[in-house]
């Protein structure tokens, strides 16, 4: 296998000095995920200095390192390291001869496209991983890229005016997708509008030739339409309006709880199914479809990949339970939470064909002073959506609290830990329990709860 960097080309790309010769197959920032032949970087940040792990990381396997200061392994010093990494990232984008997506308000689009885009070219696409899309992140998930990779999809986000116009120009994007605009953030933009000028950044580090990729029934879509003029030469919209350049034909339910989708796209039209259930994600299938296109991509292979696309964790995957008389089905959307995708969710759990449907909301993060009429607004979709039963975590859903009062039944408890005993004195079979919230709400743990709970069921 070829070595992802040299010694020689860490130094040239950063302008370090190398100790002594090596070469490594990875590049990690965090000591405990170093794995055998990684390049780690070590950090100096507000809480930590990377060089406090630099033996740990070593014990682990690295098979190098980059520095600011002395060490006694073998690695490549620098003047600044965080500085460093961006510039490999750099360098290895500029190495990469294949193509390459970068998205935001990315909604597991991410995710999706990588399988798609894997699916035709097994082993040749690389994309960010977990949530890697910050001024650190990114970086690092371009020096990760394999320097023969065919496809590169990267997330970015942002919660500043700025930060995407930064992160773009590191990625270059060859097409660059907005997926949605909501709420998100609003505590440090002020407007929704101002949001969809920050996420229409993303446009400015297209490559020459590029394709912005917006959704049509944005509020936002002018704003996000008039900064894609300026930086793209084609710009493909995508929804469930007949208006989109790509949209669906059709949706008809699926019998495993997806969509069978016919989409016409400018130059074709493809019948496929979405495995996740919910409009969402039906309009993240043709974002996919849209930047597939744009980088002559395997359509066909798109389709088939969306088909079989698992469940992410944290982003939608589903669990059957075994409780007490049969089987309850668990909902994972722990790791992220606006108002839109709240009433997407909601809306989809209320499809489900389950004797009761239970709602576990977390609190929703970043949205300043909307904060608590966002959260009150959460009632509308909970009765939509016919919610027997919501389970409200975290202070910042005391407002849709004082909303439900009367009018549905709903615990209100301080936090993640609390609501696990709850839950699991509650759940029965036939239910479906939908789990969602800010991630730093921590309700990941009361998914983790939940599956050692049914485990230790099976083994007893």
């Amino acid at each position: 296998m070829n070595d992802l960097w040299t010694s020689a080309e860490i130094a040239e790309a950063t302008g370090g000095a190398a100790s002594a010769p090596f070469a490594v197959s990875g590049v990690a920032f965090d000591s405990r995920e170093v794995t055998q032949g990684d390049l780690f970087v070590a950090m100096k940040g507000e809480a930590t200095d990377g060089h406090r792990f630099v033996d740990q990381a070593f014990a682990q396997g690295a098979a190098g390192a980059i520095v600011s200061d002395a060490v006694d392994h073998p690695h490549i010093r620098v003047a600044d390291s965080a500085a460093a990494l961006q510039a490999l990232g750099i360098t290895s984008r500029r190495r990469m001869g294949g193509k390459v997506i970068g998205v935001t308000g990315s909604v597991g689009t991410k995710e999706a496209l990588y399988l798609a885009l894997d699916r035709a070219a097994p082993g040749q696409a690389h994309r960010s991983v977990k949530s890697y899309n910050n001024h650190v992140g990114v970086p690092l998930s371009l020096a990760r890229m394999p320097r023969d990779s065919a496809y590169g999809i990267f997330e970015m986000g942002m919660n500043h005016a700025g930060e995407l116009s930064a992160l773009t120009r590191q990625v270059r994007p060859h097409a660059a997708i907005v997926t949605a605009i909501a709420p998100a953030h609003i505590e440090f933009f002020g407007t929704e509008a101002k949001i969809a000028e920050a996420k229409a950044e993303i446009f400015e580090g297209l490559e020459p030739g590029g394709t912005a990729i917006i959704p049509y029934e944005s509020p936002h879509v002018a704003t996000l339409y008039n900064k894609a003029e300026r930086h793209a030469a084609r710009i493909l919209t995508f929804g469930m309006s007949a208006e989109a350049d790509v949209h669906a034909l059709e949706t008809v339910p699926a019998p495993n709880g997806g969509t069978l989708v016919t989409a016409r796209l400018p130059d074709a039209e493809l019948c496929f199914t979405v495995a996740a259930p919910g409009d969402h994600w039906v309009s993240n299938a043709l974002a996919v479809l849209a930047a597939v296109e744009a980088v002559g991509g395997d359509l066909a292979a798109a389709g088939l990949a969306l088909a079989e696309m698992p469940g992410l964790p944290g982003r939608g995957e589903r669990r059957i339970l075994p409780v007490a008389g049969g089987e309850a089905l668990l909902i994972d959307e722990s790791y992220n939470a606006n108002p839109l995708s709240m009433a997407a969710t909601l809306k989809q759990l209320g499809r489900e064909h389950a004797d009761r449907r239970i709602a576990v909301l977390g609190g929703m993060r970043e949205l300043g002073s909307a904060s608590a009429d966002l959260h009150a607004g959460l009632a509308k979709p909970l009765a939509d959506g016919a919610i027997d039963f919501a389970v409200l975590v975290g202070a910042e859903m005391a407002p849709l609290a004082d909303a439900l009062e009367g009018t549905m039944a709903y615990a209100h408890v301080p936090d993640a830990a609390s609501a696990i005993p709850l839950i699991e004195k509650e759940m029965r079979a036939g239910d479906a329990i939908l789990v969602k919230g800010s991630n730093g709400i921590g309700l990941s743990r009361l998914v983790a709860a939940l599956g050692q709970a049914a485990r230790d069921g099976e083994t007893n």
